[in-house]
């Protein structure tokens, strides 16, 4: 036998003991700079995975190197990665993390949000992967077929305020829903964003002139109406990405802001393409539709109750607990009611909405007082109802027949509205938020 000692006996002296590759370099490395950079940065990922903007990482970021004792934090959050560099003393450790979630996941952003508010002056690495696993471990609040469900009555109350008739309104749950499984299906099976909307575009406005195709063989001269048409979409419309884009970029934060909106406009044309082919294979009508002979309080009322339905389904489709939707419905239903009568008293569309959005921002960081929310899950679903889904297709279907005129004049009209939603936005957030408005928290 040989007298050679075995690296593997323990009860050698261990000055002596033969080590592993890993433990000569550890022995090398700053370990606990190590272990509070990563649950930094898995702080920062699981709050862009969750679809806030980009200054509320940052600060995540900033607020749990502080609590872990870090002495300097710095990084830079896009849309698609995170670096960030911890100091402590004379040493330092940069890493980076790629973002390829693109979903919204309010319950998360909530849970994160509040264990960013409630750190303790110091704390262990150990505890903050603790808290995070508990709150990555929260699977959805709601099951595929409700989530589907959510997304169906958001859109058929979009197409009740676009006029839509009683059958158009059951179809556009139906297409809705459905559209809205396919995308699911396909998002968890971690298909191609773009090719996920246009699939998903596809089945919902199929589907949508399926059913009216149908509803028409038992009743006369039933119309393919712009109205109810593209609200069977509208559960596509990437809220979250355009409004955390307008609201980084008005934090000079202009490279994420960029990546988020040139994102939003890559999936709305996603979904465009989808919309564009079913209207050239069945003709759409785009006839204004007048208001229906009802007395002013009831289409109030109509309006209200719409406008509070859509916002609802909205949240709860982002998977917001019960009592965060209520809340951002309530702010949508008030908000929105108070632009639809501005426009009826031939107020400019895009001032009513600028003032709109402004209150749903004011209202919306009222009720998240002190934390119980954050505010961009209550303001988000709260404006969707007032995208011009119905005016940008009539520019689509100019711009088919050859219409230029028309269409350019729609493309801006949207355009105008849609920059007046994160204006209206964008100076409640400055006239509320002192932290969000300091240049020195950029």
């Amino acid at each position: 036998m040989s007298d050679i000692d075995d690296p593997d006996d323990e009860s050698q002296d261990g000055d002596e003991r033969v080590r592993a590759a890993f433990e000569m370099e550890e022995s090398l490395e700053p370990v606990s700079l190590i272990e509070q950079s990563r649950v930094v940065i898995r702080t920062g990922q699981l709050m862009l995975a969750a679809g806030t903007a980009s200054y509320r990482v940052r600060q995540a970021m900033r607020a749990v190197a502080a609590a872990l004792g870090v002495d300097h934090h710095a990084n830079h959050v896009s849309m698609t990665d995170i670096a960030a560099t911890s100091h402590r003393g004379r040493i330092f450790r940069t890493e980076v993390a790629e973002n390829t979630s693109f979903a919204v996941n309010a319950d998360r952003l909530a849970g994160l949000d509040r264990m960013r508010r409630t750190l303790p002056a110091r704390t262990t690495p150990e505890e903050v992967n603790r808290a995070l696993d508990a709150i990555e471990g929260r699977g959805p609040l709601y099951p595929g077929v409700a989530n589907s469900a959510f997304a169906g009555f958001a859109c058929a109350a979009f197409a009740v305020l676009n006029h839509a008739h009683a059958w158009e309104v059951a179809a556009v749950f139906i297409a809705a829903a459905l559209g809205q499984w396919t995308r699911r299906a396909l998002a968890h099976r971690h298909f191609n964003a773009f090719g996920t909307t246009m699939a998903a575009a596809a089945v919902s406005t199929g589907l949508y002139v399926l059913a009216i195709a149908g509803i028409g063989l038992g009743v006369d001269q039933v119309e393919t109406h712009a109205a109810g048409y593209i609200s069977s979409v509208l559960y596509l419309l990437p809220g979250f990405a355009l409004i955390t884009g307008a609201l980084d970029m008005a934090k000079m934060d202009l490279q994420a802001g960029i990546q988020r909106i040139a994102f939003g406009t890559m999936i709305t044309m996603a979904a465009g393409v989808s919309v564009w082919l079913f209207a050239l294979i069945e003709p759409l009508s785009t006839a204004s539709r007048p208001d229906a002979d009802v007395s002013s309080l009831v289409q109030v009322v109509v309006w209200a109750a719409a406008s509070g339905i859509g916002v609802l389904g909205f949240a709860l489709m982002f998977n917001s607990p019960w009592r965060m939707a209520a809340i951002a419905a309530g702010i949508g239903a008030i908000a929105n009611t108070g632009r639809l009568l501005a426009v009826d008293r031939d107020a400019p569309v895009q001032a009513a909405t600028a003032v709109a959005c402004l209150v749903v921002g004011v209202l919306a960081a009222g009720a998240a007082g002190r934390g119980r929310f954050p505010v961009i899950t209550l303001s988000v679903p709260a404006v969707l109802v007032m995208i011009p889904g119905v005016a940008a297709h009539e520019a689509l279907v100019s711009l088919n027949a050859g219409q230029y005129t028309a269409a350019t004049a729609g493309v801006l009209e949207v355009t105008l509205v849609v920059l007046a939603i994160m204006v209206g936005l964008v100076v409640a957030k400055l006239l509320t938020d002192r932290e969000w408005a300091s240049t020195a928290t950029r």
